[in-house]
């Protein structure tokens, strides 16, 4: 019927009039959805609007212009507005959570999944697959669980304990390349090499790959991953990849993500061909993974691939950019590098091989590191979906509405912690009290990082045998700015003379 009147009407108009009447009609239909969600959503608190159609998205592209943060504008929008803030992004909604309350309900239960329209600019990037249904982006909460009941053992503090000989091997590569440059005149890029130190170990440690770019800088997955990591920078502007100056870049992006993927094949299926074939195989993460997927009955290749692929994207800049944003505060604190060093030398000397137990009692480290991640997280927020109504802080959220919750915000609020922008390592003393639902840089309850152990004894070792040898300094001038690139990172690499320590000569 509606086919008939539609051609009845093209036949006594014209074609080219009735094609600009289906325009128009398209176009009215879709401002009454704009005004729709504007009136759902308006009584939720939050800055004004810079465009009907396109919302708050002006103000976020002069924030990506400027090299500038968004979660310092969520910490001012909260000053202003309040704990919940309303984002318009074109014709969505986000309303970002600064409340503790909040982040406990929403975090720590399993009914609230992540955003699959959010997750899924990543799973699939410029219309390539780069970490698909892996564990960082499944939003399907039942074929999470399976993949977390798999990998869980082989990200366990225990296994992980076994396989510290391999972490300090890979440890001392970094080392080694270091005594190359400690003649206190070369100006040293530590955070290109602590980039090329944390994609070593995660190759090595994981998935068995002799990786060496801390030697190589030219390596082929190396510069990928780079690329890769710029792209998913880049992949939060909703229009770039349509924009015919980009193409260069969405090309290179695609490409990469072939590679890596493309690696990440080869070194499964020779790592499966392997076992079927009761060839003596590396003890590493993947052999673990390997073993409990056998034992579910779940082996499947593509979803390991996935998962190869998040590893070294969540893994590997995020990793280093902590090592970074720590040795700049330390180099910038000289009384809490000289507390900290002095702790290595009592709890290290000078072992070359340092134990899982040994890290353990480096707690001044611990505290250094947590304070760190409290002022710079490298991924200051997680983001969920509410499928129900609910009231967060006495104001309604719809159903069907998208929820982030920012530590990056959280962790410099004063209400939460005094003098919030003093970098200040004592705050995470066993005897003071502990933060309540604000601090939560690996997230919260079920769906929080895998890999947080990993990351967490891969810096205390990567960081313990760095001052256990060296003096460093900060080579002037350094803007200790930050910017977002996806990671939230320094906006300059953090450079230093090192030499070495009279104890190591």
């Amino acid at each position: 019927m509606l086919l008939a009147v539609t051609e009845a009407l093209g036949a006594t108009w014209g074609l080219p009039r009735f094609l600009l009447a289906m325009a128009l009609l398209a176009f009215g239909l879709f401002c009454c959805y704009v005004k729709y969600i504007h009136i759902k959503y308006d009584y939720i608190p939050g800055p004004p609007r810079a465009s009907f159609f396109l919302g708050h998205i002006p103000i976020l592209w002069r924030i990506l212009k400027k090299n500038e943060i968004f979660h310092e504008y969520f910490l001012q929008w909260a000053e202003e507005y309040g704990p919940i803030v309303r984002l318009n992004i074109a014709h969505r909604i986000f309303i970002c959570v600064l409340s503790p309350e909040g982040v406990k309900e929403f975090l720590t239960s399993p009914q609230y999944p992540k955003d699959q329209h959010v997750y899924g600019a990543v799973a699939n990037m410029f219309g390539i697959r780069v970490v698909g249904n892996g564990l960082a982006s499944d939003c399907n909460i039942n074929r999470w669980r399976k993949q977390r009941k798999i990998m869980d053992p082989a990200f366990s503090r225990t296994y992980l304990n076994g396989l510290e000989g391999i972490f300090n091997d890979q440890a001392e590569e970094f080392m080694k390349v270091m005594e190359e440059k400690a003649d206190g005149e070369t100006e040293v890029d530590m955070t290109t090499l602590m980039e090329r130190a944390t994609i070593d170990i995660i190759g090595k440690v994981a998935f068995g790959m002799e990786m060496n770019t801390i030697w190589d800088k030219q390596m082929p997955f190396l510069r990928a991953m780079t690329v890769v990591m710029r792209g998913i920078g880049a992949s939060r502007d909703l229009f770039f990849q349509y924009n015919p100056r980009n193409r260069k870049v969405v090309e290179e992006t695609r490409k990469s993500a072939r590679l890596l993927r493309r690696i990440g094949k080869e070194c499964i299926e020779e790592r499966l061909r392997a076992v079927r074939n009761g060839e003596e195989t590396p003890s590493d993460i993947l052999a673990k993974i390997l073993e409990n997927a056998g034992q579910e009955g779940q082996n499947d290749e593509e979803n390991m691939l996935d998962n190869f692929m998040t590893f070294f994207i969540a893994g590997y800049d995020t990793t280093a950019n902590l090592l970074s944003t720590t040795l700049m505060e330390l180099g910038r604190h000289p009384e809490i590098l000289a507390k900290l060093q002095a702790e290595v030398d009592e709890v290290i000397g000078v072992k070359r091989d340092i134990t899982c137990e040994d890290l353990r009692k480096l707690h001044y480290l611990s505290q250094v590191f947590k304070e760190t991640l409290r002022l710079y997280p490298p991924v200051p927020s997680t983001i969920r979906w509410t499928g129900t109504e609910t009231i967060i802080e006495g104001i309604r959220i719809p159903a069907n509405s998208t929820l982030i919750f920012s530590t990056g915000a959280m962790g410099r609020m004063e209400k939460f912690f005094k003098n919030p922008l003093m970098f200040d390592p004592d705050r995470f003393r066993e005897d003071q009290p502990k933060p309540y639902f604000c601090y939560f840089p690996f997230s919260l309850g079920p769906r929080s990082c895998i890999g947080q152990t990993f990351a967490q004894e891969e810096t205390k070792l990567l960081m313990a045998k760095f001052l256990q040898k060296f003096e460093f300094q900060l080579v002037p001038p350094q803007s200790f700015k930050l910017r977002d690139t996806g990671i939230v990172r320094l906006l300059d690499n953090v450079v230093c003379k090192v030499t070495l320590r009279n104890s190591c000569i």
